[in-house]
């Protein structure tokens, strides 16, 4: 089996936690750097290749601002989105404002920070006309339906997911969307999510590419990006192996090729969206033992819970977790992995086989860097815990503190 290393010491995670009390959200900068770059450099041969990194992963300005000096954008779903990505200094055509059920205010605040807008259904050109206008650039979002064979527990089977318009719609859509005037087009897609095939979003680019060239044929639009949003999975298991992002670009740009350039319609600018695999394998969850329990199981009871990490109760998902300092004993014992929470599914790990933990063991939770602090909440009144972020330097810098009670109680009228 594969290793799932740290990025300090335990010396140096006694030192952190002596600062900032577990549980704790922490990120590691410089391989999230490295990320992006890896990325990049897999598209370099893309005309004006753009990641618009997925907000909703990790909604903090000190990683935006981080994925911004690397070239990145922002992917913004709602109007706290925007505003982060705007305080981050994403501003313009680098925010790709993609909603659904959207609220006039959303509209009305992307066209004022000139964000590119996709439109999630052909209803919604005429609530965006009514209450923000008709922007130069229009993207809309394509739901192929039955054509995909496949689909997971994130994002289901597209005829069954909530999202996009369906081919009849898409051709309609920008029909209305030429006929009103607009000059400037593009189109999205997302219908994989946590994928580690990278057939699979090679074969996303070649559906793609073919709906570009038969839009371009019927309506006579020539369009200026695809976005294949995000979806592109990372290995949460330490048997998994990381998707091949050379491999995947290689595949894309031959499909480019036969099917874009063969067409006289290059330029074409290549856009993802990928939130997961830029920050989920370069953050962790730090936690300390309080207590264990044995009835009829094991248990193992942490200072966190899972309003610090939730994916493991709602999509019964497999974190790899470290017992810092005991990472070289046998792993013969198995305990469950638990939080506080009056929820019986609060549970990080099931019969999981760990080294004999002691109270006051500290536990790293792998792969927290996306979809972790992001999906917290309060119930039992629980406070969401502190973001960490590992300079390069090795210095830690706190980048959100923790809640407190004053924080929790703000808002009742007591």
């Amino acid at each position: 089996m594969a290793e799932k290393n740290l990025p300090f010491t335990p010396s140096q995670l006694t030192e952190i936690i002596r600062q900032y009390p577990t549980p704790f959200h922490i990120y590691d900068e410089a391989a999230i750097r490295q990320n992006v770059r890896n990325l990049l450099a897999a598209f370099a041969w893309a005309p004006q290749f753009k990641e618009y990194f997925a907000v909703k992963a990790t909604p903090n300005p000190s990683i935006l601002k981080v994925l911004r000096e690397e070239g990145a954008g922002a992917d913004c779903s709602s109007l706290a989105e925007l505003i982060l990505a705007q305080r981050s200094g994403i501003v313009g055509e680098n925010i790709m404002f993609s909603s659904n059920d959207t609220p006039a205010e959303e509209f009305q605040k992307a066209r004022e920070l000139g964000a590119i807008i996709n439109l999630d259904d052909i209803s919604h050109i005429e609530f965006l006309e009514r209450h923000a206008g008709i922007p130069d650039v229009i993207s809309f979002r394509y739901n192929p339906g039955p054509l995909m064979q496949s689909g997971n527990t994130i994002i289901g089977f597209p005829e069954q997911a909530k999202y996009g318009l369906t081919r009849q719609q898409i051709f309609e859509a920008y029909r209305i969307m030429r006929d009103k005037g607009v000059k400037r087009f593009g189109i999205h897609t997302m219908v994989i999510s946590n994928e580690l095939d990278p057939d699979g979003y090679i074969g996303t680019a070649n559906m793609m590419f073919d709906l570009v060239v038969e839009l371009h044929k019927e309506l006579g639009i020539v369009f200026e990006f695809v976005n294949f949003g995000g979806g592109i999975g990372i290995p949460y298991k330490p048997d998994q192996q990381p998707v091949d992002l050379a491999y995947v670009g290689r595949g894309i740009q031959q499909a480019y090729e036969a099917k874009i350039a063969a067409n006289g319609l290059h330029p074409l600018r290549i856009a993802m969206e990928c939130g997961r695999m830029i920050t989920g394998p370069y953050g962790y969850l730090v936690a300390t033992v309080l207590h264990k329990k044995e009835i009829y199981k094991n248990y193992v009871g942490l200072d966190a819970c899972m309003a610090n990490l939730m994916r493991p109760a709602l999509y019964g998902s497999y974190h790899h977790i470290t017992v810092v300092g005991k990472e070289n004993l046998p792993l013969d014992h198995v305990y469950d992995v638990t939080g506080s929470l009056c929820e019986n599914n609060d549970r990080f790990a099931i019969d999981r086989s760990l080294p004999k933990i002691e109270i006051g063991d500290v536990l790293v939770i792998h792969d927290a860097g996306a979809h972790g602090f992001a999906m917290g909440f309060n119930y039992n009144g629980k406070l969401r815990s502190a973001e960490l972020l590992l300079k390069p330097s090795g210095q830690v810098e706190l980048i959100r503190r923790a809640e407190t009670l004053d924080d929790y109680l703000a808002t009742l009228d007591i």
